[in-house]
């Protein structure tokens, strides 16, 4: 099975390059499921339902978020019966919403797993705890399996790259919005990448404007930083995954400019 992960999309420019261009990308690499990371989408905060359904009417199959995906309210209802949007898996029992998607995409049975960070992060459950309760709550026929750990230090994610090695068949980060050059299968057969990077406007500051974010580092008070302009990148990673084991067969990165 192929599969394209794409980074964190925020606002308007990085969801109208998903838009744009996903039938492209799928096209191009001979994908069979596009996941993306959308908790910053709608205005740089969460999701909207009918933005939710636009990405899954162009072509995204399941969704994943991270801290920001109940900024909006009006997300609740939604992702309460939406199975192919989910949060962490590790908030506290109780939040809307579900962490782990299982199903059949392509033919093929697919788990996807959401985790949450806890250094510099706000406070949630152990994402390693977490994530041992989803796998074994899995049917023993979904081989290939991915993990999305949205976190802010490179170090917790690396630990849960290798905490998962060999039981899971890709694990991707997300949050910090910056691509990171280290994408490599692990001794497991697990694919690995500390962060697969924004799609967005990379024209500022993790997508806001530089002159709003640089006021907020160096003048008190500050406005809230509105979003940045221009020269919008889609960053993306391709794995292949064996059908029969979930191991990974081979792993890219990539960074396309559509503006």
């Amino acid at each position: 099975m192929r599969i394209l992960f794409i980074g964190d999309v925020v606002a308007r420019s990085g969801r109208r390059a998903v838009l744009n261009h996903i039938s492209e990308l799928r096209n191009k690499h001979e994908i069979d499921a596009v996941l993306m990371n959308a908790e910053n989408v709608a205005g740089g905060f969460s999701i909207t339902a009918p933005i939710a359904r636009e990405l899954f009417d162009s072509g995204v199959d399941v969704m994943t978020s991270g801290n920001h995906i109940f900024d909006k309210k009006e997300v609740v209802p939604y992702i309460r019966k939406e199975k192919r949007l989910i949060r962490p898996a590790n908030y506290p029992p109780g939040t809307p919403g579900k962490g782990l998607f299982e199903g059949k995409i392509a033919g093929r049975r697919v788990a996807v797993i959401n985790l949450l960070g806890r250094v510099f992060m706000p406070p949630v459950d152990d994402p390693f705890r977490a994530v041992d309760e989803c796998l074994s709550g899995l049917d023993p026929g979904t081989k290939i399996r991915i993990v999305d750990m949205h976190c802010e230090a490179t170090s917790e994610k690396y630990a849960m790259g290798w905490y998962l090695d060999g039981r899971v068949s890709l694990v991707v980060g997300t949050h910090t919005h910056v691509p990171t050059a280290d994408e490599r299968i692990l001794e497991g057969g697990t694919a690995y990448v500390t962060d697969i990077g924004m799609t967005g406007s990379y024209a500022g500051v993790i997508g806001m404007n530089k002159e709003d974010v640089l006021e907020r580092f160096t003048i008190m008070p500050h406005n809230r930083a509105g979003h940045s302009k221009g020269s919008v990148w889609i960053c993306y990673v391709v794995a292949e995954i064996d059908d029969e084991t979930g191991k990974a067969v081979s792993f890219e990165r990539h960074r396309y400019e559509v503006s």
